[in-house]
């Protein structure tokens, strides 16, 4: 999927190399961008048990190939949260403990993303868009709240590091609309939706009671993002 949108970039910036832009040949910007996260595993046993808030902030960049065509790149910092419940065995002191593992895992990103940006032409003071690209986010946080529960024993609740225990790329492919709103010049105010959708396994290592199971799973976030270019 990843070498399909890059070679569907790569067409576009063919195509309208030449083209002549009205906008700036480039804008810059910030944004801010509540999300929410979940994990959607492929192992046998596991489970996505809820949807956890997030949030990201960056900066923005845009190189106008031509009239309301633009490639989008940047930088964000991405907190995403979700939670899975999967079999575990927990040994406390001489104890051996077979129950499910409630681990809401908080990971922390910079992203890179890399998009086709389509607007519309003015619609007064305000233009629509649409985009499609690309993400690599490289790991530079990962901790996790657990709380394990099994039949003999009240839940065991910990906080832990588990930087190792995560993969330390993801890669995603970003689909998004929105509006601008313009200040004037070439100042506007971005409001968009966006769905990040990964496609790279996330998590290492095997299942503490079947090592034949690995653990497997992609996190996905939406977001709303609010911003400003100029």
């Amino acid at each position: 999927m990843k070498k399909i949108i890059l070679l569907i970039i790569a067409a576009t910036l063919f195509i309208f190399k030449t083209g002549y832009t009205q906008e700036k040949p480039f804008k810059f910007g910030f944004k801010v961008a509540p999300n929410i996260g979940w994990m959607k595993p492929d192992s046998k046993g596991y489970h996505n048990e809820k949807t956890n808030v997030g949030f990201s902030w960056g900066f923005l960049a845009e190189f106008h190939l031509m009239e309301n065509y633009a490639i989008t790149t940047g930088f964000n910092v991405t907190y995403l949260n979700s939670t899975l419940i999967y079999p575990h065995i927990e040994i406390i002191d001489t104890d051996t403990l077979i129950g499910n593992l409630h681990r809401k895992y908080n990971l922390k990103y910079i992203e890179v993303p890399l998009a086709l940006k389509m607007k519309t032409k003015d619609f007064g003071k305000v233009k629509f868009y649409g985009q499609i690209g690309l993400s690599t986010g490289f790991l530079i946080g990962a901790k996790a709240k657990d709380s394990f529960r099994s039949s003999t024993k009240e839940d065991i609740n910990s906080d832990d590091d588990i930087k190792n225990e995560i993969k330390s790329v993801r890669e995603a492919l970003i689909l998004g609309i929105g509006m601008e709103y313009s200040l004037g010049g070439s100042t506007a105010l971005t409001f968009g939706i966006n769905f990040d959708n990964g496609f790279t396994d996330v998590l290492k290592d095997q299942n503490t009671i079947d090592p034949d199971i690995n653990n497997h799973a992609i996190n996905n976030f939406l977001e709303i993002s609010l911003g400003v270019i100029f």
